[in-house]
């Protein structure tokens, strides 16, 4: 990162407290590396956002909810089909290229992709919990 460019989509991003954007380790999506971010960024509490871009080929294999905060989810390229289970009721939207959506906090929520698709995640990462789809 010499040049300060970098990719979102290997290295992510932290935005915290005093509007600071802070480049992140190299993203490996194992349980290891949300730990060491979560212990890293803890400081900035609820209001720290983990910014990260993912690009996707199969469904998610779980649901995740983030109880802290909410969730921008923006396609930035194919389609997603996001489902979100609100007080029990699964509500579902196909987010195409330039489309965003917000899930709510405390909403779990998972995806479908048919084919390929690339997302921008703008989260409110503290106490996100997974679970089996």
């Amino acid at each position: 990162m010499d040049s300060g460019v970098f990719n979102l989509a290997v290295n992510p991003v932290h935005l915290g407290l005093g509007a600071r954007v802070i480049p992140l380790d190299l993203f490996t999506g194992e349980p290891e590396w949300y730990e060491h971010y979560a212990a890293s960024t803890s400081s900035d509490g609820i209001d720290g956002r983990l910014v990260t871009m993912h690009r996707f080929m199969d469904s998610w294999q779980s649901w995740e909810v983030h109880p802290e905060g909410e969730e921008l989810v923006l396609c930035l390229e194919g389609a997603l089909h996001l489902f979100q289970d609100i007080d029990g009721e699964i509500h579902s939207v196909v987010l195409k290229q330039g489309e965003a959506i917000i899930n709510p906090r405390g909403v779990w929520h998972t995806a479908d992709v048919d084919g390929t698709a690339t997302a921008l995640f703008i989260t409110a990462g503290m106490g996100t919990e997974n679970r089996p789809r």
